[in-house]
């Protein structure tokens, strides 16, 4: 058998944004150097974002992937039809998956409408993305070994991947990292969000944190089932820092996207979280 090196990591990218897809920010541009910078240190990487109708597909040669599609993504009992979509970046040699849906994601920009509005189905966005991201996955064949999502849309994953998704065996020995920004939003989630959540078999008890579903206490819910968190920015909520700091979750400070060994600090984060001798306190 062959030996596996050390390098040989497998990366699950789940991102809000990435560049050159959407504006370039912060987020977006971890989204598209960090999958590329693993990739070409050896790592094997899948990575997914949301198809916003704000992407300009023509441009971006998006297509859909048929043999992927056609998955219905339940919430609250109703069907949600899953369409995947794939592009690449040519430079990088690196495949992006997008999540679409008519009603999520069509004529859609990231969670705020053209007036700032916060879309009021936001959290029903967020369960289909999470859903249809592991649905594709499992659809893949493909085990990660590492976790990595980035952006508030993604904060349903290390529940789902936790709880629900718990006796998969594609997501079953992952570690999840939790890349964290200053992000945060006014007012709270739609009133029935724990309800949508609940039809998922989603004790109530793991739910409480959410009273109410604000963005502070959804960054929680999130940090309450991952194995790792990264700062990508200095003035993340003290709140959520003091959570992460009582919970001992490890974190990784602020990597510098713009420096040399950003990708190399995040590559030795996961070994750290896959080692047999590392224990969470």
């Amino acid at each position: 058998m062959k030996k596996k090196k050390k390098e040989d990591i497998k990366v699950l990218f789940i991102f809000q944004e990435i560049s050159p897809f959407v504006k370039e920010t912060d987020r977006a541009l971890l989204g598209h150097m960090l999958p590329r910078k693993i990739q070409e240190k050896g790592g094997e990487i899948r990575t997914f974002m949301p198809s916003y109708g704000i992407i300009n597909e023509r441009k971006n040669q998006l297509h859909e992937v048929i043999r992927l599609s056609g998955t219905n993504i339940v919430i609250n009992d109703n069907d949600n039809p899953l369409i995947i979509k794939v592009s690449s970046i040519p430079l990088a040699r690196m495949q992006i998956y997008f999540i679409d849906n008519e009603d999520y994601f069509v004529n859609r920009s990231i969670l705020r409408d053209d007036a700032g509005n916060f879309y009021e189905d936001n959290d029903e966005r967020a369960i289909f993305f999470t859903k249809g991201v592991l649905e594709t996955v499992k659809k893949l064949r493909w085990i990660p070994d590492i976790i990595h999502i980035s952006g508030w849309i993604g904060h349903l994953f290390p529940l789902y991947i936790k709880q629900v998704y718990k006796d998969e065996p594609y997501f079953q020995n992952a570690k999840i990292v939790y890349s964290l920004y200053n992000d945060k939003f006014d007012g709270e989630l739609n009133k029935r969000y724990k309800d949508k959540l609940k039809f998922d078999n989603i004790p109530a008890s793991t739910l409480k944190i959410l009273s109410p579903p604000n963005y502070v206490n959804t960054i929680k819910l999130a940090l309450n089932f991952s194995d790792g968190v990264s700062f990508m920015d200095d003035n993340v909520d003290d709140e959520i820092v003091k959570y992460i700091e009582k919970l001992k979750i490890p974190s990784l400070g602020k990597a510098d996207i713009n420096t040399e060994d950003y990708a190399e600090k995040y590559l030795e984060f996961y070994k750290k979280l896959l080692s047999t001798e590392y224990i969470q306190a």
